[in-house]
């Protein structure tokens, strides 16, 4: 027995020692100085591991490996930041010569004819599909039915793919009292929910009443426009026969309910800001949001209508339109009230779909927009490029592999360089860009930093997941809502029992921050520089995410 355990220690020593050759690096003086052998003698049996090939290993083929990988990524840090900057030059361009759409597009408020009435208003449909949403039902179809527009030229259309008896009543209930005051609303239900919100929209499309339709609005379930959405948007499709899409702005009701909620304000108004008005400005494309746009039924059956190829149903219709020339409009100053998901379980499903479909479109759609001759070569490397690689693709995996992977990584490597501009200057650079769209966050931008770390290992997984269409490349699960819950006492009432702790551990999110914990640990022991003190506070992120400590 005592030879066993002499045995064990020893491999346990050489393991250590292999590993410890492997990837501490030290000076010169600290490998001259390493045994080239490792030694022990049991019972009179004397063993030797020669080590030196475990040196070689480590500058012939390790570190070198390493050296390019943090080439690569440095490549990448540098296409990202002037990504970023180019569009944050276009929105300062909006600001300081005052190009808002109203100047580039023409738009006048629909006209009054006393003789003609109000057949010179066009017919608009407005669709709200919606599955088992209880919370915030009567919120939508009220919001939807208040908006100003002639009676007689506006029909709600509420899809609804509920599977729950009680829900469907509240529906029916709902849809029955704006009947009453004479608004045309109509319930359209299915027998299945084949291809989620892209076969609702589908669908709802090929009843007879919506041929009278020149224009579509699309609303999801928890938004709520104001009354005078429509006389402020369907203008600019009246008036300029080139625009297929007039995408409005969110705003969240709920910004002010956690953190996570906070942060995900800073993203989406970047998004808004920077991405869609870039895209509205330069070349009159972006992706449309899925709600809170009019669309102009022309363009929607020339591109082919709905498709649910890809959970991304919104941007697939929208770069189909856009390779055929359509433009689009972005109005950043009509916003719509919306919620942001406030569970961190619900907001890592909606990120997982955010990342997951746009990849699998990409790879769906590239020698399309290859082959396609209908737009000029600037607008479709403006799609491949900017739009698909850079923005969808790239960032989420370099944000996780750099930050999260190499970063921490490279304590073990003190020889490898990894300057000072990739990991303090062109981040803060990229940051100020994106918080200063959110002004009132901006002493919240550390913990923006460490939440969309954690966030980037969920969109790298989704990314990889669309791009080789893994097994969860069409999950749709609807984004928890809870509407009047936020602001009253209800939310203890609609919270559904908990089965415990375990339910709420996230395994991947433990495992990475107690790697990059080690590396902390490993970085203040034996590093020169200041990197542990960023180190401890990503895997703390990681950690408290791992034990369900996030929103509410």
């Amino acid at each position: 027995m005592n030879t066993f355990l002499k045995s064990l220690i020893f491999l346990q020593d050489s393991c250590l020692a292999f590993l410890s050759l492997l990837f501490h690096g030290g000076s010169s003086e600290d490998v001259a100085a390493a045994p080239k052998k490792l030694e022990a003698t049991i019972n009179g049996v004397k063993i030797s591991i020669d080590t030196t090939w475990t040196r070689r290993l480590r500058s012939l083929l390790i570190v070198p490996i390493f050296k390019y990988l943090v080439a690569f990524c440095l490549i990448i840090s540098v296409l990202v930041f002037v990504e970023g900057i180019y569009m944050n030059l276009v929105v300062l361009y909006v600001k300081l010569f005052k190009r808002k759409p109203e100047k580039i597009y023409k738009w006048e408020p629909m006209p009054e004819d006393i003789e003609l009435g109000h057949e010179t208003y066009p017919m608009v449909l407005v669709q709200i599909p919606m599955y088992n949403e209880k919370e915030v039902l009567h919120l939508s179809i009220g919001a939807a039915c208040r908006l100003i527009w002639p009676m007689d030229r506006l029909i709600i259309q509420v899809l609804d793919d509920s599977t729950d008896q009680t829900i469907k009543e509240l529906v029916n209930t709902e849809c029955a009292k704006w009947e009453s005051k004479g608004v045309n609303i109509k319930c359209e239900r299915r027998d299945n929910r084949n291809g989620y919100k892209a076969g609702a929209l589908k669908q709802g499309m090929n009843h007879n009443y919506v041929k009278l339709c020149n224009y579509v609005v699309i609303f999801d379930a928890d938004f709520q426009p104001e009354p005078d959405y429509l006389q402020r948007s369907v203008p600019f499709l009246v008036h300029n026969p080139e625009v297929a899409l007039v995408q409005a702005r969110w705003r969240f009701m709920n910004a002010n309910k956690c953190l996570m909620t906070r942060m995900q304000e800073v993203s989406l108004n970047y998004h808004f800001m920077a991405e869609q008005e870039s895209g509205s400005t330069r070349h009159a494309f972006f992706s449309f949001n899925g709600t809170a746009g009019v669309w102009r039924m022309a363009a929607m059956e020339e591109a082919g209508g709905w498709h649910d190829r890809t959970t991304v149903e919104d941007m697939d219709l929208a770069v189909r339109a856009g390779l055929l020339g359509w433009k689009f409009v972005f109005l950043n100053d009509l916003t719509v009230k919306s919620e942001l998901p406030s569970k961190y379980k619900a907001f890592r499903f909606q990120q997982h779909r955010w990342s997951c479909g746009p990849a699998n479109l990409f790879r769906k759609m590239i020698m399309e927009i290859i082959r396609n001759k209908r737009v000029t070569i600037w607008k479709k490397l403006y799609m491949m490029y900017s739009f698909f690689f850079l923005r969808k693709i790239i960032v989420h995996c370099f944000t996780f592999f750099f930050y999260c992977v190499i970063l921490p990584t490279s304590v073990f490597f003190p020889e490898v360089n990894i300057p000072a501009w990739s990991t303090f200057y062109v981040p803060s650079m990229i940051t100020l860009c994106i918080v200063i769209a959110t002004p009132r966050s901006f002493y919240l931008v550390i913990f923006w930093i460490l939440f969309e770390n954690v966030m980037s290992m969920h969109r790298t997984k989704g990314t990889f997941i669309g791009i080789l269409e893994g097994g969860r490349v069409n999950e749709w699960v609807v984004t928890e809502k809870l509407g009047d819950a936020l602001k009253t006492n209800l939310l203890s009432r609609t919270r559904k029992p908990s089965n415990g702790l375990l339910e709420r551990v996230n395994f991947k999110e433990i495992m990475v921050g107690t790697y990059i914990l080690c590396c902390a640990c490993y970085a203040l022991a034996f590093g020169n520089t200041f990197l542990y003190l960023y180190l401890f506070m990503q895997a703390i992120a990681f950690l408290v995410s791992g034990v369900g400590f996030v929103g509410t």
